[in-house]
This record gives structure tokens, C-alpha cells and sequence, in this order.
């Protein structure tokens, strides 16, 4: 019989770990023995916070990231082929959420692997819950192009689409290009669309405020190099 997919989220950040991640989840992580993570080292710091009870050294971590073929995923799986339970396991946040992993998480249920998502943070949800925007209706874009006239036609592109359908357009970017991309948003949306930039969260820093572009205008935060959601409402 196979094993288990469990599906763990890590913090966000620097944070007291029992805020974040609950106890129930903290005994299924300390269970395990096999781990598929995108960075083993700080797979071992979030292991070594849980304090498992077993060395760290007899814990196998295998690799799956960006640079990961389609072709080195059934090896991935075999732990769970033969009967062991295994963890996969984002650097931060949920795994397959702006994050890789869903095409392993396809091919366990290809394989018909049970597939078990555990709770903890998850910075899209919980930046559109604190958001105040539209909640019943809203689209993930992940990352914007690089790209500035690309990143700008596609900002309007959100815009539109937000009042159209009256939905909250929620992307992010890498934090050392935040200031760029806020940037952007003041330049080329309409100063009554509603701006949420929700900076830090779930960490002692955290912050989470929703205001028209006219009033980011007035005084831009300052969040490059601060892990930032940004959620945008025009309706």
C-alpha cells in the first residue's frame, strides 16, 4: 500500500513557530523520514526549530525545484511507491501555491498516492482575508513580467479585468524589485483603484494596509526587500 503525501507549509519568515504552525502539524513533520523540498538547508533550520527527535543526518532530503526535469519526478516518489509516508515541503509558505510542486502532487494522484494538505501560513489567503477587497471573487497571477513595458500592459490588462468582473487581482514579486513595482502601480492605474500591500506577514514587522493609488501617492511605503502580496480592487 503507498504511503502518505503530506503537503507541509513552512513560516514565512523569522516568527514563533507555535503562532504559525499547529501542534498536530509539528507531530506529522516529526513522523516523517522523507522529505522533498526546494532547498535542503532550509529544510534542516524548519526541522531543527520543530526539534524532531531524531538526528537530522538519518533524514533523506531530495530536491525539487525550478531546475527539476518532468522526467526526475517518479523518482521523487518512490519512498511513497514503497509504503513510506513523505513530506513536501515549500521554503516558505504552501507548497505548489507560487511555489513548485504540483506537478508532484499530479503525478501521486496518477499514482493513487493519498495526497494530504496540512494548515499553516499561507501569505495569499491570508493577505486577501486582512485585505478588505473583494474575497468571493479573485484571480492569482503569481509574479508579473520583467519586462517594464510587458509588466505595464499588463497592469492595465488587471485593472480593467478588476472592474469588469469585480475581482481582486492579487500578484507578487521578488522582494528586491517591490519598489519598481509599486512604482508601476502609481504611474498607470486610475487614483480611485483600491491598492492593498500586505508586507511581512504573519512576522513581528507585518504590515497590511488597503488605500486608493491617490492615497499610496502621498506618502509610498517603503518595501523593497520586504516579502510584499499586493492586491488590486477597481470596481
Amino acid at each position: 500500500m503507498p504511503g502518505i503525501l503530506y503537503l507541509i507549509p513552512a513560516p514565512l519568515g523569522q516568527s514563533d513557530l507555535s503562532q504559525v504552525v499547529p501542534q498536530g502539524v509539528q507531530r506529522i513533520i516529526e513522523s516523517l523520514d522523507f522529505f522533498v523540498v526546494e532547498n535542503a538547508k532550509t529544510a534542516r533550520r524548519y526541522l531543527a526549530k520543530i526539534c524532531i527527535r531524531q538526528p537530522l543526518q538519518k533524514i533523506k532530503f531530495d530536491i525539487l525545484d525550478e531546475h527539476t526535469r518532468p522526467e526526475e519526478l517518479i523518482a521523487l516518489i518512490n519512498p511513497l511507491l514503497s509504503g513510506k509516508n513523505m513530506g513536501l515541503m515549500s521554503d516558505a509558505g504552501c507548497p505548489a501555491v507560487a511555489d513548485p510542486g504540483a506537478d508532484l502532487i499530479k503525478l501521486a494522484h496518477a499514482n493513487r498516492i493519498r495526497v494530504v494538505p496540512l494548515v499553516g501560513p499561507s501569505s495569499i489567503l491570508l493577505a486577501l482575508m486582512a485585505s478588505g477587497l473583494n474575497g468571493q471573487r479573485f484571480a492569482f497571477h503569481g509574479y508579473l513580467p520583467v519586462n517594464i513595458e510587458e509588466r505595464m500592459k499588463k497592469l492595465v490588462e488587471l485593472e480593467k479585468a478588476s472592474k469588469a468582473f469585480d475581482q481582486t487581482e492579487i500578484f507578487i514579486e521578488a522582494p528586491y524589485r517591490n519598489g519598481k513595482l509599486l512604482r508601476n502601480l502609481l504611474d498607470c492605474c486610475r487614483k480611485t483603484t483600491l491598492l492593498c500591500l500586505a508586507t511581512d506577514i504573519s512576522l513581528a514587522s507585518e504590515s497590511i494596509s488597503t488605500k486608493r493609488i491617490g492615497e499610496w501617492e502621498r506618502l509610498p511605503p517603503e518595501i523593497n526587500r520586504r516579502p510584499t502580496v499586493f492586491l488590486l480592487n477597481a470596481a
